[in-house]
């Protein structure tokens, strides 16, 4: 079942490797398939270099497990509450980058300092509240879906595709697994610049409007005229 997709996502998870993304088993992709509505997620705290594409695991957007031998990530419920509530989000990454991972460990969004960011992101890359100690308790994973869902109420998802998780990790998405593994390697990339450009000036302030505008419509939207046209 879904063989093209578990190759798919599987290539995927591999790249978060590939890019210095993940330590260990810190790290999970994950693509729903347009036609049934089913998930194919990495399987929980295996290895990387001893997974397989048949070890995909897929699973029902209630969480129940269609096929696989394995557990599905622990995160599959955050990933599952993400594409519930988002139809145009149709992969998910998860990893807990370096840089990301300390501008959500500081609870800090990631302000759009420079012309690399606004390529990319519309706007800072928000960081979430704190989970309170019930949702926690009651169901941690859906909740951090939840949490993160929240801090999107009033943001286009596709126009910034990332959210911090405070004391956590980074979350990416796209329009395939791919694509959300392209956004996880940019957040980092811009965390770091962000982290390092206050290193060097601690009062550096975000790059004008007008400048960060420029940058992102000329790649997305109808006017954009970055890269060459589609045939």
């Amino acid at each position: 079942m879904l063989e093209a997709l578990k190759e798919k996502v599987y290539r995927a998870n591999m790249d978060l490797k590939k890019y210095g993304l993940i330590l260990f088993t810190w790290g999970n992709a994950s693509e729903r398939d347009p036609e049934t509505g089913l998930i194919v997620i990495k399987p929980s705290g295996v290895e990387y270099d001893e997974m397989k594409p048949e070890d995909m695991v897929v699973v029902a957007p209630d969480g129940k497990i269609v096929e696989g031998n394995l557990r599905p990530s622990s995160d599959t419920p955050t990933h599952l509450e993400i594409y519930r509530r988002h139809p145009e989000i149709k992969g998910i990454v998860h990893t807990h980058s370096t840089y990301a991972t300390a501008w959500a460990q500081a609870g800090l969004p990631i302000p759009t300092f420079g012309t690399t960011h606004a390529d990319y992101f519309y706007g800072d890359i928000p960081c979430t509240q704190d989970l309170s100690e019930e949702r926690v308790k009651e169901a941690y994973e859906h909740y951090t879906g939840v949490i993160i869902n929240e801090t999107f109420e009033r943001r286009d998802t596709l126009a910034c595709p990332a959210c911090l998780v405070k004391n956590h990790g980074v979350f990416t998405w796209g329009t395939d697994a791919a694509d959300a593994v392209y956004h996880a390697v940019v957040v980092e990339e811009v965390a770091k610049m962000a982290y390092i450009t206050l290193g060097i000036n601690p009062l550096a302030t975000r790059a004008p409007q007008y400048v960060s505008d420029k940058h992102y419509f000329r790649k997305h939207g109808k006017d954009a005229y970055y890269g060459q046209a589609k045939k």
